[in-house]
């Protein structure tokens, strides 16, 4: 598809590499984002519920689709763990956009 994925976390290395390990990614993973930065990213911020969750504050998902020019084509932020979008439609999307040269769309 000629795109490049990236997974950011704010965990730590071991943690992050952990849970690509067990997810089975075949993607690049960076770690250590910090809550400032997720913060400048438009993330939510979650703490803890309980020690068993993570022992500090974390980024919730996001998801964006910058393009090779470092424009933001379209991003996907949620305020929760079980709000992520559907992959396979953003596939999709991004054929798509590749096929059809559509342009980015709307103003923040």
């Amino acid at each position: 598809m000629g795109v490049q994925l990236v997974a950011v976390s704010t965990d730590p290395k071991e943690k992050a590499e952990k849970f690509a390990a067990e997810a089975h990614l075949d993607i690049t993973v960076a770690y250590d984002l910090a809550i400032e930065q997720a913060r400048e990213l438009g993330l939510f911020i979650s703490t803890p519920l309980s020690a068993q969750e993570t022992d500090a504050a974390f980024a919730e998902p996001g998801i964006f689709f910058v393009r090779s020019d470092g424009s933001l084509h379209f991003s996907d932020v949620a305020s929760a763990p079980f709000c992520r979008p559907d992959l396979d439609m953003i596939k999709k999307g991004v054929t798509y956009i590749g096929e059809k040269g559509y342009p980015p769309r709307g103003t923040s």
